[in-house]
């Protein structure tokens, strides 16, 4: 019996999960929510997940993993090839600390449920909401240029040339800039290092388009 992936197509953390699960080489049943629509609040999914959230990664015995990071971690510890995180403490402390920086500075503060939340209860038009998500992305992005750009450790991806942790952050996260039509322009490792992973088949089989529910 195959792992339940409870997810949606544009979700970022759904995203980065898809590829984590791809680059394991992980079959999986894809099941999607419309969360606008207000699919992940049901009795059915929040007895699943009480907080309405994906991904949810319901396991063969019935045990559910939620919040995608603790998932991609729990992966790489049962599924340790590839590896997603380096053998060192210390690089992966630093490899951690790039896909936090995305991870836990930009998506929490521009989640969907943040994102309505500011439109109904603060005002905000889609002009207003979208200038609120442009400066959450540019306020972590210019850093994380910074870093990715002078660090003797970047590679091809965000820590060498083998794709780990923090490539799935930056590669999902990249997505949701598209759809924001965030310009990008003054971040170019940031924008090589997606390129590049958007070659890799794990990477682009991904992507939010590419997913059955897209044309929803």
């Amino acid at each position: 019996m195959k792992p339940v992936l409870h997810n949606f197509f544009r979700s970022s953390t759904s995203t980065r999960l898809r590829a984590a699960l791809k680059l394991k080489g992980l079959d999986y049943v894809y099941k999607s929510y419309a969360l606008k629509a207000g699919e992940a609040e049901t009795p059915e999914y929040l007895r699943i997940n009480p907080q309405g959230l994906v991904p949810s990664f319901e396991l063969a015995d019935g045990t559910t993993l939620t919040q995608s990071m603790a998932i991609i971690e729990w992966l790489d510890e049962i599924y340790p090839t590839p590896p997603l995180l380096p053998d060192d403490p210390i690089a992966r402390a630093q490899l951690r600390s790039l896909a936090y920086m995305i991870a836990f500075e930009i998506h929490p503060l521009n989640n969907l449920r943040v994102l309505q939340y500011i439109e109904q209860h603060h005002g905000q038009d889609e002009t207003g909401v979208a200038h609120w998500y442009a400066h959450w992305v540019h306020t972590t992005f210019a850093p994380l240029e910074q870093v990715l750009s002078t660090s003797p450790l970047t590679g091809r991806y965000c820590h060498g040339d083998e794709p780990g942790l923090a490539d799935l952050c930056l590669y999902a996260q990249f997505w949701n800039n598209r759809r924001f039509d965030i310009d990008t322009s003054a971040y170019p490792t940031i924008e090589r290092i997606f390129a590049a992973l958007d070659e890799l088949d794990a990477f682009h089989n991904a992507s939010p388009l590419r997913q059955p529910d897209s044309t929803a």
